[in-house]
């Protein structure tokens, strides 16, 4: 339990200090909890020994107020340095865990650790911050409160004070073999709630496709064998600490009577007088309280061990490096330094290449096409010169620099990208374009929205650019969403342009506007396409047909029909 303790005062990072320091206040507490009850004893004494006096009356009940009052003030400091302080230090994860994902490789997020990490913030995180910061304080409290039980115990009689401290060894032994239960459950626990998490996320995003195909049944049972899951798991939980729970009454309930026996005895026999048996009976129901309350809240914090595990696997996930210190200049116009630039580029995402030995050149101002077979390596290598990934061997260069060597936000600050498949967020049209350039005036963001062949149909709909629209464009068409991320990329003007064929599943209603909407896009800009309608790149000043990973036919249009090889195989199939 010390262990867990530490790893929680760990996470406090710059606030230790506050919290260490709400040991003293919950120290001080813990005396000034137990003050009134050993003023009543001292009462019942003076009252039975015809010693009270108004002085002594007067004496006691300042006392009893005033611990009363300062227990109210140390209560309150406490949850200042501790659990006010609890809420900040989770404020500042958060903002800690978003700098760090932001840094992952794009793999992390397509690897399944989605549901992790939504579990991170919206479990874990919260159960720590909710449940477990404000328990140290009292966990000290606890156990100076059960000390002084004790030692009031050995005031009244030894024999009483080594009773008393027998059962608190039991308890603790008991206390100790619960917890074992329960850690080992809330590990079990806590990565069914992962599991769980991911289902749910997988259901919701993919109903539309769970309706059209008719599997609400079988993937309603994949979810409810989830719940079930968990459900099991709970009951098993349960079932595994109860047992220890009517163990720990137990002790309580038998504890107090031996005490309470032994304390009749010593009386009956004369040892003990009577103002003490009456103490032993004022105090005797207090008197393993706070031990018994010390185990209920450590049973919570073993959920906190499972939860910090699984915070501290998210943080360790690699970050990609950003270390570089070399800028980009501006664009060569002489021409003699390429764009961009892969010299025997080779990546894997794990032990098998997916990209092997890619070679080319991008001048400023040309389209290079990526075209070939799916799952040949074209989105790979348009993702690695965003640095999504970073290169297994081999260099990227954009104006000569390799891209590891410049900042992120540097790199990123010249490239735009327009996929196939678009995500707005749940806000206004108008920052969800602006979010390119937040310092963009009203006016650019709507030539933006113009230029990208968006502006009529925003200008109609109820609050126009201020219309908030739903998670992930949810209510726009599969066309508006794309004219509105191709307006964001306009307003960002950036001098690189990789685009995945945004036509490609788009209406032919809808493909004329995006089309203009594209030809805005890529005036004087550095072209990366994923193509895959060839008719779109017969213009492109480069083609490369990628297979397997490799390159296996580059060249124009006209050359590349003239091989009459896998490009021209393409044309002819998509053409029949």
């Amino acid at each position: 339990m010390i262990r867990i303790l530490h790893r929680l005062i760990a996470v406090t990072g710059k606030y230790k200090g506050r919290i260490r320091a709400s040991y003293l206040t919950s120290f001080i507490k813990g005396i000034m909890m137990k003050m009134p009850l050993f003023i009543s004893f001292f009462v019942i004494q003076t009252l039975m020994e015809n010693a009270m006096t108004g002085e002594k009356c007067l004496m006691f009940g300042i006392i009893i107020v005033g611990s009363v009052i300062l227990e109210a003030v140390l209560e309150h400091i406490t949850n200042v340095l501790q659990s006010a302080t609890g809420y900040m230090v989770f404020a500042d994860l958060r903002l800690r865990l978003g700098d760090h994902l932001r840094k992952l490789p794009m793999g992390y997020f397509t690897e399944g650790n989605i549901g992790k990490i939504s579990s991170v913030l919206a479990t874990d995180m919260i159960f720590i911050e909710e449940n477990c910061m404000g328990v140290l304080s009292e966990l000290v409290s606890f156990i100076i409160s059960q000390a002084l039980m004790i030692l009031m115990m050995f005031f009244l009689d030894f024999r009483l004070g080594l009773l008393s401290l027998a059962v608190t060894c039991a308890f603790i032994v008991v206390g100790n073999l619960m917890l074992g239960v329960t850690l080992k459950h809330s590990a079990i626990k806590q990565e069914n709630s992962e599991s769980l998490t991911e289902e749910i996320l997988d259901f919701a995003e993919g109903i539309g496709i769970i309706k059209s195909f008719n599997m609400l049944g079988e993937r309603s049972k994949r979810l409810t064998d989830e719940f079930e899951k968990n459900c099991k798991e709970s009951i098993d939980f349960e079932i595994a600490y109860s047992p220890w729970a009517r163990a720990q009454y137990l002790t309580y309930g038998i504890g107090t009577s031996m005490v309470l026996a032994l304390a009749g005895f010593l009386f009956s026999s004369g040892a003990m007088p009577a103002t003490y048996m009456i103490g032993v009976v004022l105090f005797l129901f207090d008197l393993f309280v706070a031990i018994k309350n010390y185990y209920g809240q450590m049973a919570r914090l073993t959920v906190t061990d499972a939860s910090l595990n699984r915070i501290e696997e998210v943080f360790e996930a690699k970050e990609l490096a950003d270390t570089g210190n070399e800028q980009l200049g501006s664009r060569d116009e002489s021409g003699s330094t390429p764009e961009i630039e892969y010299k025997d580029v080779s990546f894997g995402y794990t032990d098998k290449d997916v990209l092997k030995n890619v070679s080319f050149k991008v001048g400023k101002g040309e389209m290079t096409a990526l075209v070939g077979p799916s799952g040949g390596g074209k989105s790979t290598i348009a993702s690695l010169l965003a640095r999504f990934w970073d290169v297994k061997s081999g260099q990227i260069l954009v104006r000569g620099k390799d891209i590891r060597n410049v900042p992120i936000g540097n790199l990123m600050d010249q490239i735009s990208m327009v996929f196939q498949r678009v995500y707005l967020f749940q806000d206004t049209i108008y920052n969800n374009i602006a979010i390119s350039r937040p310092g963009a005036t009203r006016e650019e963001v709507e030539d933006a929205a113009r230029k990208a062949r968006c502006y009529d149909f925003i200008m109609e709909l109820p609050e126009g650019f201020d219309t908030v629209i739903g998670e992930g464009g949810a209510s726009l068409s599969g066309g508006e969403k794309q004219r509105i991320s191709i307006a964001r990329c306009i307003l960002k003007d950036a001098p690189i342009v990789i685009l995945d064929e945004a036509t490609a599943s788009i209406d032919a209603d809808n493909e004329r506007a995006i089309q203009e909407a594209i030809s805005e896009l890529c005036k004087d800009k550095t072209l990366l396409v994923i193509a895959h309608r060839l008719k779109t790149i017969k213009d492109a000043d480069q083609i490369l047909v990628i297979s397997d990973g490799e390159i296996v036919e580059r060249g124009d249009h006209t050359s590349l029909m003239g091989l009459h090889g896998t490009y021209a195989n393409m044309v002819s199939l998509q053409a029949s």
